[in-house]
């Protein structure tokens, strides 16, 4: 009987609230900070001095190996998470590096998945934290840059593999060549719809189209092909589109597919993207949820196939609390944590029922899932259950994963079994969302009380409020930032015409201004000769490209604009 409830009372010791003691307290935030600072440094500095310029470093034999397509990953991948420290002058040098040493012209087979999560969202967020980091930026920035351009560079590289019947791209490609003649045209479902976040910001920042557009195109063929009862299959054939595995759930080969339609959603505020997301979370909820778990079912039929849960779902909480809902997030966060604690790390997969690891996946590769979502929730809520966590995966990590050339992957949880293998996303988001769980005063977690403002060729844009949108490797990246390097021209026009008509009123002092009788608004009385000045902006062409008067590129001239108290409207 006590066997049984053994998982119920730990769930409900972790729902208790906090007592007295140090214990009650929680984790001291400054100490566990500066473990996982250290923890960093202890990995990055035996990257450099035992594996760069191999993508990873194999901690057991003190070397390294090229894992993703030769890109120094590590290094990239690590390279914001030394801002989000603090360390302003070995970013600056890292750039440096990568400026001089970094080369996509290469004849590897890359992951077009990883390589744009890892390398493009890398440089891009590197990018856009360039004058943060007190890099000298050129002018133009952040429309332009050495490490925009790479990211451009890298990104049309993956180009070749979206074009494909149904718009959705093959897996792999090879850097030099394009696709292989014999690729096979089976792609996961993740491998399709996770290029939402870096592909729209590059478009923005460049002004070309083409990235968002096979992106968008990306998506948008997933779910044409979701199927009756609304759930989408873990591989599929990109140029039939005929589902090859029909396993419907959160985790592994689909999940950052749901990730970016909501962060797509909130980059862009694109309303589309996050009203397919509530359709799929209706369906998830409906087929694969129960208590509090996610099962794997049949995609047509929606019958349990896999009663199981993988460490690659611990994203999900977080996902819930973006979308604000926090209750459910809690409570399945409280379901994977006590697995947590029973293994000190997620194994790969576990088995609801039985209550253990499945056959052969019972490793735990220093993932950061749940960690992530435990940051999410914890900005969300303050409840202390979430800095617990954390202090328990520095805890484990460094018990059981240290090892004298960094940290190593546990091959098995059960006997804590190590392999010969430390993956960059251990320095680009484990660590990274360690840290800034511990670190509530971080800019990342900035709430728009402080900012930058810098001057485009398009005008004064502000960076830096906050608000980061992470992409799926936790390279964050500035909302703010999409909306500096496009000037759009009819808005722009408007405003103008608005401040000529403003300035020649001035000027001639031929208007008063009175009290609206219905609205409470003021107007102004115009002589009749002065009725022209309403039509300067009927000849579009012939307008002179220039610098407006008065423009405002964070955001979209599309609610309203106040002169002399008068407000207005799109449909004025």
């Amino acid at each position: 009987m006590l066997r049984a409830l053994g998982p119920v009372l730990c769930l409900w010791a972790l729902r208790l609230p906090a007592g007295t003691g140090a214990a009650a307290r929680g984790p001291d935030i400054a100490s566990y900070r500066e473990r996982v600072r250290a923890m960093f440094y202890h990995a990055y500095e035996h990257y450099l001095g035992s594996a760069f310029p191999y993508d990873e470093l194999r901690p057991l034999t003190c070397d390294g190996q090229d894992t993703w397509g030769s890109f120094s990953l590590t290094l990239i991948d690590s390279l914001d998470t030394l801002l989000i420290l603090g360390n302003v002058s070995e970013f600056q040098r890292v750039v440096s590096v990568l400026q001089e040493g970094l080369d996509f012209d290469i004849d590897v087979n890359a992951s077009v998945f990883e390589t744009n999560i890892r390398v493009v969202g890398g440089l891009l967020s590197a990018h856009l934290l360039s004058k943060k980091a007190g890099i000298e930026v050129e002018a133009g920035w952040p429309c332009s840059g050495p490490l925009l351009r790479m990211a451009e560079e890298a990104a049309r590289k993956l180009l070749p593999a979206f074009q494909t019947p149904t718009g959705m791209p093959y897996g792999t490609v090879n850097l030099l060549h394009g696709v292989n003649p014999g690729e096979t045209p089976v792609t996961c479902t993740a491998g399709i719809g996770t290029f939402i976040v870096e592909f729209a910001t590059l478009s923005h920042l460049t002004g070309d189209p083409v990235f968002e557009n096979v992106a968008r195109k990306a998506l948008k063929a997933l779910w044409k092909n979701r199927s009756d009862i609304g759930l989408v299959g873990n591989h599929i054939d990109v140029i039939t589109a005929k589902w090859v595995a029909q396993d419907a759930g959160i985790g592994a080969g689909v999940d950052s597919y749901f990730e970016y339609l909501v962060k797509g959603a909130i980059l862009l505020q694109d309303e589309e993207l996050m009203s397919m997301f509530l359709e799929y979370n209706k369906a998830i909820k409906n087929y694969t949820k129960f208590d509090d778990w996610y099962l794997w079912v049949q995609m047509y039929k929606g019958t349990v196939s896999m009663p199981v849960f993988q460490s690659l779902e611990a994203y999900w909480p977080g996902l819930q609390s973006l979308i604000g809902d926090v209750d459910n997030a809690m409570r399945t966060f409280l379901n994977y944590y006590t697995v947590w604690k029973q293994f000190g790390g997620l194994p790969e997969f576990y088995n609801i029922p039985q209550g253990y690891t499945v056959d052969k996946r019972e490793g735990y590769p220093l993932r950061p899932e749940l960690i992530e979502s435990a940051m999410y929730l914890y900005r969300a809520t303050r409840d202390p259950t979430l800095l617990e966590l954390g202090r328990d995966a520095v805890e484990s990590i460094e018990r059981i994963s240290k090892v004298d050339c960094g940290f190593a992957t546990i091959k098995d949880l059960r006997d804590h079994r190590l392999d010969n293998r430390m993956e960059s996303f251990f320095l680009a988001e484990t660590v990274k969302y360690l840290y800034l769980l511990f670190d509530p005063d971080n800019f990342i977690h900035n709430d728009g009380s402080a900012f930058d403002v810098v001057i485009t060729p398009y005008g004064e844009c502000v960076l830096n409020a906050g608000g980061y949108v992470f992409n799926t490797e936790a390279h964050p990246i500035d909302p703010a930032a999409l909306h500096c390097c496009r000037k759009r021209k009819e808005e722009q026009w408007e405003v103008e015409d608005l401040m000529r008509e403003f300035y020649s009123l001035k000027k001639t002092k031929k208007f008063t201004l009175k009290r609206a009788s219905n609205h409470g608004e003021w107007e102004s009385a115009k002589d009749p000769e002065d009725a022209s000045l309403e039509k300067g902006g009927e000849k579009r062409n012939s307008r002179k490209t220039s610098h407006s008067l008065l423009s405002c590129p964070s955001q979209s001239f599309n609610s309203k604009l106040a002169v002399l108290g008068q407000v207005f409207l799109d449909n004025t």
